[in-house]
């Protein structure tokens, strides 16, 4: 019942695309490189910041919410009418991975976001070093989730290497689990 209600709330082929992670993995360059902005000027979000874009015939909400441990706790303020969750990791950051992992897992559990599809962006993949998308894939459990459909890419928000493959791919699960056409 609650699905026929999306796809009848979402006739007009809008998205509401939830962008989290860790403080410091690249959640606004992403955003602003998706809006062709300049991301040499970018600094810690202390709040979130909404961009919205024509994306082959889908208007995309992007919520940018900080992630600063001190602004964890107001995450679920922005669950509400979630379609897809984009949880992006910082490839080149190892010592947080089981943090990031323990915050993915919480957000995996609330029911708000229980038909929400996941992406998650390995970011930083370009800096020599990084963790590989497997690496992130077993540090994440992504293998575990059954809860959630969900897809991984390595990408970089400074070459925009990925990004549009991964738009194209919140846009496809959507148009497969949430639209009647």
């Amino acid at each position: 019942m609650l699905s026929i209600l999306r796809k009848s709330r979402l006739k007009d082929k809008e998205l509401r695309v939830l962008m989290l992670g860790l403080d410091n993995a690249g959640k606004t360059t992403i955003v602003k490189c998706i809006m062709k902005e300049d991301t040499s000027t970018v600094s810690p979000t202390l709040g979130f910041i909404i961009k919205t874009i024509d994306y082959n015939g889908y208007k995309l909400n992007i919520w940018d919410v900080g992630g600063q441990k001190t602004l964890r706790s107001y995450w679920r303020n922005y669950f509400e009418k979630t379609d897809a969750l984009i949880w992006v990791v910082d490839a080149t950051d190892r010592f947080r991975v089981s943090d990031c992992a323990e915050e993915l897992k919480g957000l995996l559990g609330e029911e708000k976001l229980l038909g929400a599809s996941l992406l998650v962006f390995a970011n930083k993949t370009d800096v020599p070093g990084c963790m590989t998308p497997d690496e992130i894939r077993e540090g994440l459990q992504l293998d575990d989730i059954k809860s959630h459909r969900w897809h991984i890419l390595p990408c970089s928000a400074m070459t925009g290497e990925n990004l549009v493959e991964g738009m194209d791919w919140v846009v496809k699960d959507a148009q497969q689990r949430l639209f009647l056409y």
